[in-house]
């Protein structure tokens, strides 16, 4: 979803918010779309409009709460910059809460907008990091390899096995993309 300006901005960080704030406050269970539009100050039929109900609602707060907040850390090489990065996109999404936001931004996208958004996140910090990688003359593979070969079994994982995810894995992963040379 394309960030809108001015009114629609602060229509749409003020319904988020509501969400947030409630489901802190009453739970998840509990939470309405009249709930929500009360507290965000505006009409149920302003998010009936915007958003169609109250899981794509949902699955627009839980896409905007899984992008991330900051570049990925330098570690000094492309095998320890994409361990680093693994280890935390797996600890993150792999916690109940992740794993809660990821079943959100999937429940409510019909169109499949908003998992192409989620994807298109883990990409930016992919690019980053082959970025990174190639101004020390590292040879990288494409961001589209460290999706399929890094980035997927940990979804796959996350979704369908959660048993066994640690940085050990991610740890394999990253080994079986970039090899097992030192670092």
């Amino acid at each position: 979803m394309v960030r809108p300006g001015g009114r629609s901005a602060r229509v749409q960080a003020s319904v988020h918010a509501a969400v947030r704030e409630l489901e802190a406050e009453v739970g998840r269970e509990a939470l309405t779309v009249p709930l929500v539009a009360t507290r965000a100050g505006v009409t149920p039929s302003t998010i009936y409009r915007r958003w169609g109900d109250l899981q794509e609602l949902l699955s627009d707060v839980a896409v905007e709460r899984l992008r991330p907040e900051k570049a990925p850390r330098d570690r000094g090489s492309l095998r320890s910059d994409l361990e680093d990065w693994a280890e935390q996109f797996l600890e993150e999404m792999s916690a109940p809460t992740g794993r809660a936001y990821l079943r959100d931004a999937l429940l409510g996208d019909p169109d499949g907008s908003n998992a192409g958004q989620c994807s298109a996140y883990a990409a930016e910090q992919i690019d980053v990091i082959i970025g990174r990688a190639a101004g020390r003359a590292e040879t990288a593979p494409d961001v589209e390899t460290v999706l399929d070969r890094v980035v997927a079994p940990m979804m796959y994982r996350i979704l369908f096995r959660p048993e066994g995810l640690d940085t050990a894995y991610a740890r394999e992963l990253v080994a079986g993309l970039v090899g097992t040379t030192d670092r």
